[in-house]
């Protein structure tokens, strides 16, 4: 689909096919307000492809040559499944068998695979993971104090910026005065 400021769609495509087999590209391609290269790559496409070559075309690659290999994300798929591992764990694991993949990309194979969140392994919701007793290493080891300043709070230092400056002329003109 073009986007909505693209001066040719399909249908404008076929009005200048039209217009150009009796007329110059140059000639045609100033009445529609577009460049001579643009009607002249879509008159191209249209000699070599026919109708065909004036829909749309995707802007995907056709390949991609640094992609994750199909053997490598079967094995990603198995060790997510049979051991229900977090990325993390399955970079350590490929490592293991010399096998070097970053984190993200494990990421990314499991999201395109449906498999990045836990629940989407075990709907029943069977988990690996055992309940453990969290334990304190020394006496406020896990205390967490969250605080917020909610106002200014004076606390005695001159402040500087504009508004400074502003207080100031404000002062001087109410002393003068």
């Amino acid at each position: 689909m073009t986007h909505r400021n693209a001066p040719l769609s399909v249908e404008g495509r076929r009005r200048l096919i039209d217009r150009c087999r009796t007329r110059p590209i140059s000639h045609v391609a100033q009445e529609m307000g577009i460049s001579r290269a643009c009607a002249s790559k879509w008159v191209n496409r249209w000699r070599a492809h026919g109708d065909l070559g004036l829909e749309d075309r995707s802007s995907a690659p056709g390949s991609s040559p640094a992609a994750t290999p199909p053997t490598l994300v079967d094995r990603i798929e198995q060790l997510r499944r049979d051991g229900k591992q977090s990325a993390r764990r399955i970079v350590l694991e490929l490592a293991a068998g010399e096998i070097t993949i970053s984190v993200r990309t494990v990421t990314r194979v499991l999201d395109r695979l449906g498999l990045n969140r836990r629940r989407h392994i075990d709907p029943d919701g069977d988990s690996n993971r055992a309940p453990r007793k969290i334990v304190a290493r020394y006496p406020g080891h896990m205390v967490h104090l969250d605080v917020k300043k909610v106002g200014r709070i004076p606390d005695g230092r001159p402040r500087s910026g504009s508004s400074t400056e502003h207080e100031r002329s404000s002062q001087r003109t109410a002393s003068s005065g």
